[in-house]
């Protein structure tokens, strides 16, 4: 009797095992089960962004929409690994992350489920623990932020050329989650973007600390404002900077998405990742068998970074058109973001950096990262390092969250 019971218990062990399919065995797209982990919901153009991403590329592929068993609010804790068990449980093949703080979570998960393949949005570790069933992902979207800058610029340096402002009055907020890295690459990128056409221009920075909190980012953003900025951007989630924009009459860069509905005679532009891309790939990966890149980048080329279109109503004219050259100056190469000859460190040029590209407790920087002049972002990784404070931003409060 008792090796009748052990010969029935391994046997439902592979059967369970079998249900949900081995990571590097092919299955077909029919049967392929996706779950999506969002930090928030819709209400966040950050995660709304994942959410419609993800839509898109099941609907390119072909798939059913009950293909994807979607996780809203999902927190930073505990709770993110016990979601991603759930999900493999469930027969899932590939499951994703969208925040920062769910990798360690979506690890631990990945080392238990050896069977199912986990994604994370913006993580660094992948690189490092080397775990077949775990890949991190991300996009050049410094490259659309230098693109919004210029939008940015733009508008400023028409104000100028109209009388409204003097040219040292040309102030920009930006309304910044945390001091991490993703939010440095990305304010830093777009003032470069800014600076290129309007040369006078200076940015104010200023932190909430969360990725999602209307009420500070609006309170924020008027903050910047009463502080004599003329043009507000944000790497936050809520409708609060733009709104903030929208009643005080100042023109508004935003992220993740237009916020044309909510600032109709302040929205410029917004840049972008579209998540479709790696989601398609993705999943394309996971029904072949194939090993999903350790560090997969979106790029301008493939479709991953994007900038919407030009609100005309309030952009300089022209804009649209700037935009356009611009962005295949960065796909040939003739422009780079981080050319070291555009911006100095407490005066002085840049010639030498160490980043903090492998994770570590003490957060070393320990990866040279400037080569014939460039900081190559995006290139010993797929999330960003960039963490250098240049001259011509001025941070008005720091914070480094948890």
């Amino acid at each position: 009797m008792k090796k009748l019971l052990a010969l029935a218990l391994v046997l439902i062990m592979a059967m369970s095992f079998a249900a949900c399919g081995k990571s590097n065995e092919k299955i077909s797209m029919d049967n392929v089960k996706i779950g999506l982990i969002t930090l928030h919901d819709e209400n966040s153009t950050y995660d709304k962004n994942f959410i419609d991403g993800m839509y898109r590329a099941i609907d390119n592929l072909g798939l059913k929409k009950d293909q994807v068993i979607l996780k809203t609010g999902i927190d930073e804790t505990k709770e993110c690994y016990d979601t991603a068990k759930q999900l493999a449980k469930k027969g899932c093949n590939v499951v994703f992350a969208d925040s920062f703080g769910h990798e360690d979570y979506l690890i631990k998960a990945a080392k238990e489920f050896k069977d199912v393949k986990f994604c994370h949005a913006t993580g660094t570790k992948a690189h490092t623990v080397k775990l077949d069933n775990f890949s991190n992902a991300f996009a050049s979207i410094y490259e659309g932020r230098y693109l919004a800058g210029i939008a940015a610029g733009m508008k400023l340096q028409k104000m100028i050329d109209a009388g409204e402002i003097k040219k040292e009055e040309a102030l920009m907020g930006y309304v910044g989650a945390y001091t991490y890295a993703e939010v440095m690459s990305g304010y830093t990128s777009f003032y470069l973007g800014a600076k290129s056409v309007c040369p006078t221009v200076k940015m104010n920075v200023t932190f909430t600390g969360s990725w999602y909190d209307y009420d500070k980012e609006k309170v924020a953003a008027e903050t910047l404002i009463s502080g004599g900025c003329k043009l507000i951007s944000q790497h936050a989630d809520s409708y609060g900077a733009p709104e903030a924009c929208e009643k005080a009459g100042v023109p508004n860069v935003s992220y993740n998405g237009s916020t044309e509905n909510v600032g109709p005679n302040t929205y410029i532009v917004a840049s972008k990742i579209d998540w479709a891309p790696y989601f398609e790939y993705m999943i394309k990966c996971t029904v072949d068998g194939k090993v999903i890149d350790k560090d997969w980048t979106g790029t301008l080329e493939n479709g991953s970074v994007k900038v919407l279109d030009v609100n005309t109503k309030v952009a300089a004219e022209g804009t649209q058109e700037a935009i356009d050259a611009a962005a295949d100056k960065l796909k040939n190469g003739e422009i780079n973001v981080f050319d070291t000859s555009t911006f100095t460190v407490g005066g002085k040029k840049i010639d030498s950096y160490k980043a903090d590209v492998d994770f570590d407790p003490d957060f070393e920087h320990e990866t040279e990262v400037i080569e014939d002049g460039i900081f190559y972002e995006s290139k010993k990784r797929s999330a960003p390092y960039f963490d250098m404070e240049i001259d011509g931003i001025t941070l008005l409060d720091r914070n480094y969250g948890d």
